[in-house]
């Protein structure tokens, strides 16, 4: 457990303890110390405190076994030492002298009133019973502890006594109505919240202990702590406060010290009165340092004339502390005001002899209100509406906390009048740690979650506490602590460890690509051979298998498959609007006249042989040239599903961003999926009709087996269409594109093969097949056998 040794003191602290280490030691100070003046001021300062039973004897349970508090008898010497530095400054008071009357609080709250019943009515005076005594005193300082100036403050404000507390600004003490008579030194401390919850992110500690002291001030600064802790996602990890202090705080402080100790967290803020923090530091130096203390503990052990300097830095600490400060001001507030209430005296009426007649301490009000002068430090004091209201903050770290010197050593400071983010400064090379530490403490519920995670709250426990979980896909957190993890654009894609979106690649079928390439060779070769053949039955347009069948047929649909090969060009290269509509459409309308054409040809196989049965009168379907109306009939179909389809939903550039990681993939979107099916099934549905129209004619008597090729042609036509579909769909990104690039390739193929390949066949090796003679012995000895 690493106790935060960090302070946060007011600022503009000039003074040091050496000059009042020479003022009077009190070698009778036990609960009163006393030095005439003509004009009295009185303290209440807490100076005991119970201490530790070490050794369980029955002389350490008694009251008389308290330990004298140092820190707080500075108090007194500053109030000392600011009665004679006014005392003898002759431009202060006109020959008036101060002098004071200092008093021990109590630590129980029962006894507490002891002393100042004693400083208003006497020792042996009744409380409203008789008249006030006479009292040369004019204003009373009371603190550190805000508890103390309350109470007092109720007994004081009865008569209207000017009270000073120069303990830490109490918000309780504010209420004017309440506390008529009460004036607070400390300037109101509204950054401290901001102040303290700096340090803690400055230094990454996001998980901390609370400890205020259990009364309105600490409940005030305790609300206002959570509050901007909860706007820096700090979390608290305990609460725990001080009561006022009983003859059992002590003791209470030892469960309060074990709940800490259990806590995971290591850094602990502390906001209380000086009372309460230093019956906790007492007591934890007792814990660890009990075998430790000096010679000189107890007043009663120390020689009259005995110097502070030779107590040891833990015993009594040399640096001017903020109480200290604000007693010296106290003091000097005192005094101006006091001085200015004696001028107006000396104005409105002339003195006989002015030591007889004292200034009432209920008109020093009047003058308090309005007091501004600069104290002989040089700083300036302003009391009333002009008073700065924000104060700037030392930071004090304490070396070789707890075991060694209690040294403060200013590390930094706090102004919250500097820029936001700019008000903290920290010489971090400065700081030092506990006894064994070298590295800076370290206090989390979690650890932060690294990039790439995310922080999953924990059910039921604090927002500090919680999980790391990694991010989803395409997802990233490119920090730590991150609450959520942010989604990549379309663009872009997530690496491997979540921590950054990356520019995904266009991904699409290139021209440049290996398979573009060789697709393009394809598709050009393809076309070269039909051109060839395209070539060969234009040259031997008289030869008779030539004619046998509709010669211009077979130019049509030589022609189709060229146009069928180089459409496959079309689905290569960047897409863009242009080349995807012209890829569907292209495609539909060229297949639809290729298909088309074989069905003209299948129908102008059965009618060949019909019209030449006896009885039938068919010849003059086949004169009038009827089956070549079977392309554009079929074709002005397929282009009315094709406008049907642009004018509804074209087809359009779209990209692909999850079927191929770190990868975009630019495609063709076919915009109406049901136009698209309409003329891909369409198509289909003249491939069918065709190959069961040349499968019923298979059988009848032909040269050349037309009947037979037609109908192997189709065959590979819908079987290479049927297998297309689900390897389509299946595919993803350039294998889509190839898939269908090679189905058209097969398809045409399939038709120019099984259709042309063996008329080439005849034409150039089978000349005697391909004569007018060799054709009608043929077809004389089919007509005989079907006879």
């Amino acid at each position: 457990m690493c106790i935060l040794a960090f302070t946060l003191l007011l600022l503009h602290v000039p003074l040091t303890v050496g000059s009042l280490a020479g003022t009077s030691c009190f070698s009778t100070m036990k609960h009163r110390a006393h030095m005439d003046g003509d004009v009295m001021i009185a303290g209440f300062f807490p100076l005991y405190t119970l201490g530790i039973d070490h050794s369980h004897s029955h002389a350490s349970r008694q009251e008389e076994n308290k330990m004298f508090i140092f820190k707080n008898y500075q108090c007194v010497l500053a109030l000392t030492f600011a009665i004679e530095e006014i005392n003898k400054n002759p431009d202060l008071l006109h020959n008036l002298t101060l002098g004071f009357d200092i008093y021990d609080v109590h630590f129980r709250a029962w006894t507490m009133f002891k002393n100042p019943f004693i400083f208003l009515f006497g020792k042996y005076k009744i409380p409203n019973y008789s008249c006030m005594r006479v009292s040369k005193s004019i204003a009373v300082i009371t603190g550190p502890s805000g508890i103390t100036s309350d109470q007092i403050g109720t007994l004081l404000g009865l008569y209207r006594f000017p009270q000073f507390t120069f303990g830490p600004f109490d918000h309780a003490l504010s209420d004017h109505n309440k506390f008529p008579a009460l004036y607070q030194m400390a300037a109101k401390d509204t950054s401290i919240a901001t102040a303290i919850v700096s340090l803690l992110l400055h230094f990454s500690w996001s998980w901390a202990g609370l400890l205020t002291t259990q009364d309105e001030n600490g409940a005030w600064v305790l609300v206002e702590l959570k509050e901007e802790m909860a706007k820096n996602k700090i979390c608290v990890a305990y609460e725990l406060m001080i009561s006022t202090q009983d003859a059992s705080h002590i003791y209470k402080l030892m469960a309060v010290y074990n709940q800490i100790n259990l806590s995971s967290a290591s850094v602990l803020i502390i906001y209380g009165d000086n009372d309460s923090l230093i019956a906790l530091m007492v007591f934890i130096e007792q814990i660890f340092m009990h075998d430790v203390d000096s010679d000189c503990v107890t007043w009663d052990n120390c020689a009259h004339d005995i110097s502070l300097d030779l107590l040891p830095a833990c015993t009594f600490d040399m640096t001017m502390s903020v109480d200290s400060y604000n007693i010296y001001n106290a003091v000097y507030t005192v005094a101006q005001a006091l001085h200015e209430m004696l001028l107006h005296q000396t104005e409105v009426q002339t003195m006989g002899n002015r030591k007889g007649v004292l200034p009432s301490s209920v008109q020093l009000h009047t003058f308090l209100k309005n007091v501004q002068f600069y104290n002989p430090t040089g700083d300036q004091v302003i009391w009333g509406e002009k008073r700065k209201l924000e104060p700037e903050y030392d930071i004090l770290n304490i070396w070789n906390f707890p075991e060694g010197l209690e040294l403060k050593v200013k590390v930094g400071k706090f102004s919250p009048y500097d820029p936001h983010g700019n008000q903290l400064s920290l010489s971090e090379d400065m700081v030092e740690w506990a006894i064994g530490t070298t590295e800076t403490p370290h206090s989390v519920c979690s650890e932060s979650c690294g990039p790439g995670f995310r922080k999953s709250p924990q059910e039921g426990k604090a927002a500090c506490c919680f999980d790391c979980t990694p991010c989803p896909e395409n997802e990233i957190a490119n920090g730590t602590d991150r609450e959520k993890c942010l989604q990549c654009s379309d663009h872009q894609y997530a690496n491997t460890q979540r921590t950054q979106c990356l520019l995904r690649a266009a991904s699409f079928l290139a021209f440049g690509d290996p398979l573009g390439m060789a697709l393009v060779v394809m598709g050009l070769c393809f076309c070269k051979l039909t051109a060839i053949i395209l070539g060969i039955f234009w040259k031997h347009h008289d030869a008779a298998i030539v004619k046998a069948n509709n010669r211009a047929l077979s130019y049509i649909l030589l022609i189709s498959l060229i146009f069928c090969f180089l459409c496959s060009l079309l689905f290569l290269g960047r897409p863009n609007t242009v080349t995807c509509i012209l890829q569907q459409i292209t495609f539909g309308v060229v297949f639809t006249v290729a298909v088309s054409t074989v069905l003209a040809k299948t129908v102008t196989v059965i009618l060949a042989f019909k019209a030449t049965s006896p009885g039938r009168r068919m010849r003059w379907l086949l004169v009038s040239g009827a089956p070549n109306f079977i392309i554009p009939i079929c074709t002005l179909i397929q282009v009315t599903l094709c406008g049907l389809w642009l004018g509804t939903s074209p087809p359009f550039v779209d990209t692909d961003e999850h079927s191929e990681p770190g990868h975009i993939i630019i495609l063709c979107n076919k915009g109406s999926l049901t136009a698209f099916y309409c003329v891909l099934g369409y198509l289909g549905s003249l491939a069918l009709a065709s190959f069961t129209m040349a499968f019923l004619a298979r059988n009848l008597p032909d040269t050349f087996n037309e009947a037979k090729f037609l109908t192997f042609s189709m065959l590979v036509f819908c079987s290479v269409w049927l297998t297309f579909l689900p390897v389509y769909h299946s595919a993803k990104g350039k294998a889509m594109v190839a898939v269908e690039i090679f189905s058209i390739f097969a398809s045409s193929a399939g038709l120019l093969g099984c259709i042309f390949v063996p008329k080439c066949y005849t034409i150039l090796l089978m000349s005697k097949r391909n004569s007018l003679h060799g054709f009608s012995d043929k077809r004389h000895k089919s007509r005989n056998k079907h006879s």
